[in-house]
């Protein structure tokens, strides 16, 4: 197919590395000095990595490409992240140490905003899914260990996107082996738009898998 896609000038790019930390694809990587597009259906042509450049080494141009393909990047960005976790090294989703003691991030697949991930990921399979609202990350200080750590995290805000979240969310169900659910949201009455997504994907994908529903107040503490 012919299609928008990214072109990197070998001759301007300087090889900073720059381009490869902004594209969220895992497009781009950096061999012998100078940035390469590795895969054409990593790409997904938005971009991202075009402002970070800092020699102008990268444009568009429209010409035969594969299709993106997000279950490819999201396979392969899971593939990195176990790497990582089984060799101790410190990787772009967040392992990383400080003098004083180590602090881990437990998200464990890239992307994790419902809007951008994929129905179908080998990461769902067996999955403990945890659906929690954007701000629940600002507000409630444990969240990497009490609530992400083993499980795959999905996040969103149904006020700012205004999207109905429930068809995508369904899809998963259905398409993969979730076992459990939980949805992490603040005390406010607009954070009730995700439960009601959740509730109303459950029902329609025909499966029986366990949900609660978690309640974070606004001063960071779980509504008992």
């Amino acid at each position: 197919m012919v299609r928008k896609i990214i072109k990197i000038d070998g001759e301007k790019c300087n090889g900073c590395g720059a381009c490869a930390s902004a594209c969220h694809e895992g497009a781009i990587e950096i061999k012998d000095g100078r940035a390469e597009l590795i895969r054409d259906d990593y790409c997904d042509g938005l971009g991202d990595c075009l402002p970070e450049c800092p020699c102008g080494a990268i444009s568009f141009e429209e010409r035969e490409a594969a299709a993106y393909d997000a279950q490819a990047v999201a396979a392969a960005r899971h593939k990195k992240l176990e790497a990582a976790a089984c060799d101790g090294q410190n990787d772009a989703a967040g392992y990383y140490k400080q003098e004083k003691g180590t602090r881990v991030s437990r998200l464990a697949q890239w992307p994790c905003q419902i809007k951008l991930m994929p129905v179908s990921a080998p990461y769902f399979q067996d999955a403990d899914l945890l659906i929690a609202a954007d701000c629940t990350a600002f507000a409630y200080a444990g969240i990497h260990e009490d609530y992400m750590k083993g499980a795959i995290t999905l996040t969103g805000c149904p006020k700012l996107d205004a999207v109905d979240y429930s068809e995508k969310l369904s899809e998963i169900m259905k398409q993969n082996s979730v076992r459990t659910v939980t949805v992490l949201r603040m005390e406010v009455p607009c954070c009730g738009g995700i439960v009601m997504a959740v509730q109303k994907a459950l029902s329609h994908s025909g499966r029986q898998i366990p949900c609660r529903v978690v309640t974070v107040t606004v001063d960071g503490n779980i509504l008992k």
